[in-house]
């Protein structure tokens, strides 16, 4: 069995994550709740797969440690560092991602 890394959400991920959902949910509470739901779900997932996805292509020097995925038209960055993985942003894929 394989042993899952804790999964930490600092303040400003958290803050980056809440302001996405506010911002789908004045369209749709029901899609707000959906695109969280299931940023939440895969970023648990980074705890028993850190790995998983590429390295993070906007990281410059990047030791492939940041890698960061997309969902929902959000793009997740993460560290894996050697007993944990750290979220690091949430941004709409349409924001520059050098800003922020």
């Amino acid at each position: 069995m394989v042993k899952a890394i804790q999964v930490i959400w600092p303040q400003k991920a958290r803050k980056q994550l809440r302001e996405a959902y506010e911002y789908i949910k004045l369209d749709s509470v029901k899609n707000a709740e959906k695109v969280r739901k299931e940023i939440l779900a895969s970023t648990r997932q980074l705890g028993i797969a850190p790995k998983v996805y590429r390295p993070d292509k906007y990281k410059t020097d990047n030791d492939g440690s940041y890698r960061a995925f997309e969902l929902h038209r959000y793009r997740i960055s993460y560290h894996i560092a050697k007993d944990e993985v750290t979220i690091v942003r949430v941004r709409h894929t349409s924001m520059d991602p050098l800003e922020y």
